[in-house]
């Protein structure tokens, strides 16, 4: 037991043999069993300090973990570092800024941004952790109209890989300011975020169901509508495969489907007019587009909150066409024995390529869709990875040549050449032992 640590930090300090270890070094991804010699609850920046520094004197590496949506691999050695109860939550109403602890979630910001008539700019998933979903871009179901949630950063505190706590922003380190927004990992331990937020008064959103029989003919039509939609509507399509079990509404249970999720920034006319070329696909079995309060955009697509296992991989595209969606079905479509129970494309670009290139470390501004596939359950094994790379292989035609670590998943993070080379750079800068791997 590490009782000089223990002696250093208010919040718990635990290793295996304790009870509470296993809650705490738990992932909301239990595909991924995290196993560190020792694990710290950060109650405060001065606790992630004395882990900070205590790993580094013992020479160990330290990993991060706040509410583990995005866990891939396990730890399994040194320590883990737990930030999930730093989850305050303060707003400046006058300045629209939001102070955001590095365990809260997007629920803990949204009603308090919706008080003052403000929103951020939040993922699909609303349960998942601001900062981690911060660090690497950010890019939701506002893709188009609102761009990369990370470009709303106006600083952070931050735990340096020697201890030291360190402003970023624009004016202070603004190397490290700069790659924090997209560099997601190895860069230090974020405490806060300050993040500007924006208001939409009025949204226009939701999903339309479309049975197996006309996927093809939504899928492709939707991919075709893409190329004159709008800049303020994101769109993404989503084949379903529904387990037959209980948690799964009734008339969903054991069907296939496409899924359209639609977000559209205005009022209700002009976002009816806009989706109604997707309306007019073909006869939707469920249609809950609509007026919709900003607060509830979490319905827009309905993701899972309570943890699971679950496997993840993106790819990232530079342009679709008809053969695309030809090709994605032929993989992922009805009738293929696809392992996956999500396959989705999402279309971006619009205001995510805004931003002038290497503002920041942001991967994948020149993307025009996102392709993810999530397995569940029984296909974690070999299935679903083999089967993802026979994707990824496929796609080879449209994949653009970098990948954001937000929908990476099991695959590597892709950064162009210098923004890479630059990444490397600021983690010696700030971390020169490697402490964070």
């Amino acid at each position: 037991m590490p009782h000089a640590l223990i002696s250093l930090v208010d919040g718990p300090v635990l290793t295996a043999a304790d009870d509470g270890f296993a809650d705490e070094v738990a992932p909301h991804n239990r595909a991924v069993t995290n196993a560190p010699d020792v694990a710290v609850g950060a109650t405060s920046t001065q606790d992630v300090v004395a882990a900070v520094r205590w790993a580094a004197e013992q020479g160990v590496p330290l990993a991060v973990l706040a509410t583990g949506h995005g866990a891939t691999r396990p730890v399994t050695s040194g320590v883990l570092l737990t930030t999930r109860r730093l989850d305050a939550v303060s707003l400046d109403p006058q300045a629209g800024v939001a102070t955001i602890g590095a365990g809260a979630r997007w629920t803990d910001v949204i009603p308090v941004a919706d008080e003052h008539g403000l929103t951020p700019v939040p993922g699909s998933s609303t349960n998942v952790g601001v900062v981690g979903y911060l660090l690497g871009g950010g890019l939701g179901p506002f893709a188009r109209s609102h761009g990369f949630s990370s470009d709303r950063i106006e600083s952070l505190t931050v735990v340096t890989g020697t201890g030291e706590v360190v402003e970023a922003s624009a004016d202070e380190h603004p190397d490290l300011f700069w790659a924090l927004r997209g560099g997601k990992v190895g860069l230090g331990v974020v405490t806060q975020v300050r993040l500007r937020l924006t208001s939409i008064p009025e949204l226009y959103a939701g999903s339309l169901f479309f049975d197996a029989e006309d996927v093809e003919a939504v899928l492709r039509g939707w991919l075709a509508w893409t190329s004159t939609a709008d800049a303020v509507t994101t769109t993404s399509a989503a084949i379903l495969a529904f387990p037959d079990i209980d948690p799964i509404p009734p008339f969903l249970r054991g069907r296939t489907v496409l899924n359209l999720r639609v977000a559209r920034p205005g009022d209700e006319s002009a976002g009816a007019a806009a989706t109604a070329p997707l309306r007019a696909l073909a006869p939707a079995f469920l249609d809950t587009v609509g007026v919709l309060p900003v607060a509830r955009s979490a319905e827009i697509h309905n993701d899972p909150v309570n943890p699971g296992p679950s496997w993840v991989r993106g790819i990232m595209l530079g342009h679709g066409d008809d053969d695309l969606a030809r090709t994605w079905l032929g993989l992922v479509g009805p009738g293929t024995g696809s392992p996956f129970v999500a396959a989705e494309l999402r279309h971006v670009a619009g205001a995510a390529g805004d931003e002038a290139p290497g503002s920041s470390a942001v991967a994948g501004r020149s993307a025009a869709f996102v392709a993810s596939l999530v397995a569940a359950g029984p296909q974690l094994g070999s299935a679903a990875p083999a089967a993802a790379e026979a994707v990824a292989q496929a796609l080879a035609p449209w994949t653009a040549p970098e990948l954001n670590p937000n929908f990476a998943g099991s695959a590597a993070a892709v950064w162009d050449p210098a923004t890479a080379e630059r990444l490397a750079g600021v983690r010696t800068t700030y971390d020169p032992a490697g402490l964070f791997g």
